[in-house]
This record gives C-alpha cells, sequence and structure tokens, in this order.
C-alpha cells in the first residue's frame, strides 16, 4: 500500500511547506468536482494528516477512513486558509505618473485616497480563482472567455503567486514575468499583490478578444 508519501508524491525528507503545496496541488486533483473521487480525495486527506501529525501512519489511516466512510478529523489549522490579495488597477497608473517598475508603487496607492475600484484588499480562497474572488467581493473585473483562451482578465503578480488551471494563451516568457490569468489563477501564496485591468499592456494586446463595454465584462 502507497505510504502516505508516495500518495502526495514528495520525497520522505520533504520539509514542511513543500508537504503543504504538495497537498494542495493533490486534493484539488482528487476533488470530485475536478474530475476525481471521495475515496481518493479522503486518501490524500488522510496522507498530509499523518505526514504533518509526523506518525507516517498513513496507511492505518486510509484503512479507517475506508472501512468507515469518515474523514478523519480536521487537524488544528496552522496557517491561514485564505490569501489577502492587495490589488491596484493599471488604469490609474498614468493618471499619478507611476511606473509598473516603481518597488514602490502599492505604498503610494495605499496613499493617494483611491477609491475601492481602483485599490484595496480582499480575501480569496486557495481554492478559487482572483476572478471569482474580485466578484464575491462585489469588484468588477475585465473578462471575456473565463476558459485560460484570451488575456481579457489578465493581471501582473507583483509579489506572491498564483497557480493557473489553464492557460491556452500566455507565452511562457510572460508567465515568468509575472503575467497571470485571473479568471483560473488561484492564490497559492498567504499575500499576493496584483495589478489589474492590464489587458492594454502593448505585449497583451493580440491576445485579447474583442473588446466589450467594461461594464459587461463581469459576472452578474
Amino acid at each position: 500500500m502507497a505510504s502516505p508519501h508516495e500518495i502526495l508524491d514528495v520525497d520522505p525528507g520533504a520539509d514542511e511547506q513543500t508537504v503543504r503545496d504538495a497537498y494542495r496541488e493533490r486534493v484539488k486533483e482528487a476533488h470530485p468536482d475536478q474530475g476525481g473521487t471521495v475515496e481518493e480525495f479522503q486518501r490524500v486527506r488522510s496522507a498530509y494528516e499523518a505526514i504533518v501529525d509526523g506518525d507516517g501512519g498513513g496507511e492505518e489511516i486510509v484503512d479507517e477512513v475506508r472501512r468507515n466512510g469518515t474523514e478523519p478529523p480536521e487537524p488544528e489549522p496552522d496557517e491561514p486558509d485564505r490569501a489577502t490579495v492587495e490589488y491596484l488597477n493599471y488604469a490609474v497608473l498614468d493618471d499619478y505618473g507611476w511606473s509598473v517598475d516603481d518597488p514602490d508603487l502599492f505604498e503610494r496607492a495605499a496613499a493617494a485616497g483611491l477609491g475601492a475600484a481602483d485599490y484595496g484588499e480582499f480575501e480569496a480562497e486557495f481554492d478559487e480563482s482572483l476572478l471569482e474572488a474580485a466578484e464575491r467581493h462585489e469588484h468588477a473585473w475585465p473578462f471575456a472567455c473565463r476558459g485560460g483562451a484570451c488575456a481579457n482578465c489578465a493581471v501582473l503578480v507583483v509579489e506572491g503567486d498564483l497557480s493557473m488551471r489553464v492557460d491556452h494563451v500566455l507565452p511562457q516568457e510572460m508567465v515568468e514575468e509575472g503575467f497571470s490569468l485571473s479568471c483560473n489563477g488561484e492564490p497559492t501564496t498567504d499575500e499576493v499583490r496584483v495589478l489589474y485591468n492590464v489587458k492594454h499592456l502593448p505585449d497583451l494586446e493580440d491576445l485579447l478578444l474583442p473588446p466589450r463595454p467594461f461594464e459587461q465584462a463581469h459576472g452578474d
């Protein structure tokens, strides 16, 4: 029977952050809503708990889950279960003479008295996209396809990290520069800073779907 480390596909000596990152990826893959099964989802959860507890007894826990059809108790959380997203509307940079490359850009934005549509913070779950989180907080961020096939919803990640489920449009070099798609980019760090509404940057213009009025380019 597979060991907890084999289930999460990590080395036995992997550090805590590596185990957490692997767990987040595997639990999303195993979730029934993503094509997985309840049994596999429970196996991944049990493996993670066994490693965190340090007892290495994942096989026994998995067997118990299979016999009883229940999940083991939730471990005590030792980290936030959501990310804090600090956002800034790229459209206001010209108005203030700010530069994307300014290391103090977000500090300047915080001190400028911008409205909530242009600057602020919200919380995003680790298993929801940035666009979904923005809409949940009643922000109207631009998008078009919601399927990773255009750059209308693109953001520039200034700090932190997003993991994209689907990306059919961004060249690898742009991903390495920090560009991501908010329609399916999920936070993987506790804090994220993004410039949103960057679709008019020159490098993105050829990756857009035909424009629609901004007020129509958001969820109901």
